[in-house]
């Protein structure tokens, strides 16, 4: 076992130290400068497109509505990578690994904005009116390479259906478990009924709980950092400055962690936002819009929320406190020992109860994403159902296991996911282009746009773009 471990570590090294660091950060560097900083020059943009409602289909029944989409891929991004993946990072790479968290999401907003943007080009449409797509379908569809779009599928459902789930779920039970002294095993049994509930009714009951809990648990976690910051207000400039002068080694106390904050900063910014990987994409496919670049500025803006709102909270909730000078103190119980400090024993039952909320409705998202990609391979009823079952069984056992292992073989799955997404949509990033000038363009004409594909020249096979069917 401790050979695989080996093996597994040393795999995870090389690829995040070295090949996807430098993949991300340039290949979102390039589509920053190529689409003219898109993700900051249509902010209003994202605002504006997030409130359209679904249109109604023949049949009198409402599409995915943006916002709806944007619940979905929020559900999976926002988990506790946003909770105990900050904290990790501050305890790892000092305050300064806040600063490339952040950075990280400007620059990864770009790469969210293409491979969505792409995905809504390749979708393709259910027999229910609904839509489906994502990396696997543009690599089939737009490069013509089914066998690339079937390894993805493959990666995607193994590391966001499975083994996330078990991971979601043990920090579930976890805290439960020290919060209220519930076994874990009764914990993972309540997980998995739960689970079975929402994933056997399909994406309308998914869409239903995502739309109800991301908000809701988004805006208390927010609530709750703000309370943080005014009862410390006259702190604040000093955690703010103490941040960038880590960031660069400028602070005595961290000067010889630069290397450890723009690792981990980057790092955990990457896998907390998920900009580039190739898993929101499969979420903003489904949204029934006029025209593709409003699902990529709503899933940029995703980017945003995840790492500049979220992400931010749980910094200044941890590095207004003491406790991550402790030298045991990482992870998930950084948060809680930082909440305690600010407001007292209560905290520590209460965040679990966000964690629920923050980690049950990624299990629900990332669930959606294997789905969409067992489609891709194969579309066959029994395949889903024992797809779902499978996904109930790993919540159940990650409930009570111990899953490290489980844990760097997710990285690795990720890792081979992003690597296969970003070599495509770097292919294929000339189409979204295209895409984003024909929105431009009729924006600047006070239309609202409408997207059809013979509008743009060598896009490839495109199922639900023609002017036969009604948009938006």
């Amino acid at each position: 076992m401790a050979f695989i471990e080996n093996i597994v570590a040393n795999i995870n090294n090389f690829m995040y130290s070295y090949l996807l660091i430098y993949m991300l950060i340039g290949i979102g560097l390039f589509f920053t400068i190529r689409t003219k900083f898109v993700q900051f020059r249509l902010l209003p943009e994202m605002f504006r497109v997030i409130t359209e409602k679904a249109p109604v289909g023949k049949d009198g029944k409402k599409g995915i509505s943006s916002f709806q989409a944007f619940t979905i891929s929020a559900a999976s991004r926002i988990g506790t990578g946003n909770v105990a993946g900050v904290a990790t990072a501050i305890a790892v790479g000092g305050p300064g690994a806040v600063f490339w968290m952040w950075l990280i999401a400007l620059i990864g907003a770009a790469s969210s904005f293409i491979e969505s943007t792409l995905a809504q080009v390749y979708k393709v449409p259910e027999k229910n009116g609904l839509f489906r797509g994502g990396p696997a379908y543009y690599m089939e569809k737009g490069l013509n390479k089914r066998w690339m779009g079937v390894i993805f599928a493959v990666a995607i459902t193994l590391c966001f259906g499975f083994v996330f789930n078990a991971v979601q779920a043990n920090t579930i039970s976890i805290a439960f478990n020290e919060s209220f002294d519930i076994s874990r095993t009764l914990m993972g049994a309540i997980l998995a009924v739960l689970t079975a509930f929402i994933i056997f009714g399909g994406l309308k009951r998914i869409v239903s709980v995502t739309q109800l809990i991301v908000p809701v648990m988004a805006i208390i976690y927010l609530i709750l950092a703000i309370i943080v910051m005014i009862m410390n207000i006259t702190e604040l400039p000093g955690v703010i400055a103490l941040i960038v002068k880590s960031a660069f080694g400028l602070e005595e106390a961290f000067g010889g962690m630069i290397g450890a904050a723009v690792l981990n900063g980057i790092k955990r910014g990457l896998f907390s936002n998920e900009a580039g990987m190739g898993s929101a994409p499969n979420a903003g496919a489904t949204a029934d819009v006029s025209h593709p670049v409003k699902q990529g500025l709503i899933q940029s803006l995703g980017v945003f929320v995840d790492t500049l709102l979220i992400c931010t909270a749980t910094a200044m909730i941890v590095l207004l406190s003491d406790a991550y000078l402790q030298v045991d103190a990482q992870s998930i119980n950084l948060t809680q020992a930082s909440l305690t400090d600010h407001i007292g024993d209560w905290a520590g039952m209460f965040l679990a109860i966000i964690i629920f909320l923050f980690a049950f409705s990624s299990v629900i998202g990332n669930y959606y994403y294997g789905e969409t990609n067992i489609e891709f391979i194969k579309n066959s009823k029994v395949m889903v159902n024992v797809y779902r079952v499978i996904v109930v069984a790993f919540v159940f056992l990650g409930s009570v296991a111990k899953v490290q292992l489980v844990w760097d073989l997710a990285d690795v799955f990720m890792g081979v996911m992003a690597f296969i997404n970003l070599i495509a949509i770097l292919m294929l990033w000339k189409v979204a282009k295209k895409v984003l000038d024909n929105y431009t363009a009729q924006r600047k004409q006070g239309k609202e746009p409408v997207f059809y594909a013979d509008e743009v020249e060598d896009i490839g096979e495109v199922e639900c773009w023609g002017r036969d069917r009604h948009h938006g």
